[in-house]
């Protein structure tokens, strides 16, 4: 498997739609109504499931593609850097598929009949009422909120490289290809 220096087309593509959707995703959360003991779970709640799996099913795609499609680490940078970058990146991927587990599983836990965009019936992961699920909630929410902080220092970081250090890290990811000075 050789290293490519800019990452190719499909990884942009799975990217910047991560981007879309989990921006939608956030959306969605902050318009649901707080959760309460016995509701129903409303149409808020059947989209965000809804797609929090398709963004389970991109990120798994994006963590194939990039296991079976690296791409050399930036030679500009310094080691604490590249380590930073790698760092964030595997716990971005982490975040989003643990995050999107457990809300399936809070969902399961809760007992309600969740259905993919108002079609397919999902099935249950656990036990309605089960201890774990409960628990499991309870991480669904501080892990969304952890991905958002760590979403912000990775944006923060691609805008530093693009007005501080003025480098080409920012442009590897940008839809449009660069092009050398």
């Amino acid at each position: 498997m050789t290293e490519r220096l800019h990452f190719s087309a499909t990884a942009k593509a799975l990217h910047w739609l991560v981007v879309i959707l989990l921006i939608n995703q956030y959306v969605i959360g902050w318009r649901m109504p707080d959760i309460e003991p016995g509701m129903t779970p409303g149409d808020e709640m059947t989209w965000h499931v809804s797609f929090g799996l398709v963004i389970l099913a991109v990120i798994i795609l994006r963590l194939i593609w990039r296991l079976t499609h690296p791409v050399a680490p930036e030679s500009s940078l310094a080691a604490w850097q590249r380590l930073g970058s790698e760092a964030v990146h595997w716990l971005l991927y982490l975040l989003v598929l643990a995050t999107t587990v457990l809300g399936w599983f809070f969902a399961s836990a809760r007992g309600w009949t969740i259905s993919w965009f108002f079609t397919i019936a999902l099935p249950m992961l656990t036990a309605q009422g089960s201890s774990l699920g409960r628990l499991i909630g309870r991480y669904h929410h501080n892990l969304a909120f952890a991905l958002l902080v760590l979403i912000t220092i990775h944006v923060a970081a691609a805008f530093l490289h693009l007005v501080w250090y003025r480098d080409r890290v920012m442009q590897r990811m940008l839809p449009a290809p660069s092009k050398r000075a």
